[in-house]
């Protein structure tokens, strides 16, 4: 059955668009025009309690009834889980995957989008802030680069959700004065995750 895919074109939102392309699975896209304040409708609220997208509704929940999942992380996790793919079967590299996408989620998503924020949209320049989320974007792109010397993709040899969830915000690198060349473990991954024509399709969404 079709997934209703309720997202905008940002990061996050594509994390999810990125994963369903990549496990071929059907869905319907709900566009949230967060731009025009679509997010705080009570239609949608009943969906995502935050007002944040993305989110989605699956007609075949665990149980064979509807679930209604935001937050992506627990999105990626459930489409995996659903699956069988995009989370190695090796337990070791199956924690590694999963340590990989609570460190995109609590500090590569957050702090570039504060990076986003002053450097781009602040409606006052705040030197402060800006120098500080710069500083720490370069500083968690060192991090990523460090792993990604170590071995092809975050969780090790296999490709997992974790990269899904950290390509997006790695494609807004000149939004956070970022130069992957700096970084040249995460410009190999990041260019071969950009080959993939599933990326290609999921960062299209919504068209």
């Amino acid at each position: 059955m079709t997934i209703q895919l309720y997202t905008w074109g940002t990061p996050n939102g594509r994390k999810i668009s990125i994963a369903l392309e990549e496990l071929d699975l059907p869905y319907e896209v709900r566009a949230v025009n967060i731009t025009k304040d679509e997010q705080f409708d009570p239609a949608f609220l009943k969906i995502s309690p935050n007002n944040k997208i993305p989110a989605i509704v699956d007609p075949d929940g665990p149980d064979g009834s509807e679930i209604a999942l935001f937050e992506t992380g627990a999105i990626l996790l459930y489409l995996a889980e659903k699956t069988g793919k995009l989370l190695p079967t090796d337990a070791r590299e199956r924690w590694s995957a999963q340590q990989w996408l609570m460190w995109q989620m609590g500090g590569f998503g957050p702090m570039l989008g504060q990076a986003h924020h002053f450097l781009r949209f602040a409606p006052e320049d705040v030197p402060y802030a800006k120098t500080r989320y710069s500083n720490e974007a370069r500083r968690l792109y060192g991090v990523l680069d460090t792993r990604l010397g170590q071995a092809p993709y975050l969780a090790g040899d296999s490709y997992s959700v974790a990269d899904i969830a950290t390509f997006p915000w790695a494609a807004r690198h000149p939004w956070q004065q970022i130069a992957l060349e700096d970084f040249p473990a995460v410009k190999r991954w990041y260019d071969a995750l950009a080959a993939r024509p599933a990326v290609e399709r999921g960062m299209a969404v919504p068209a």
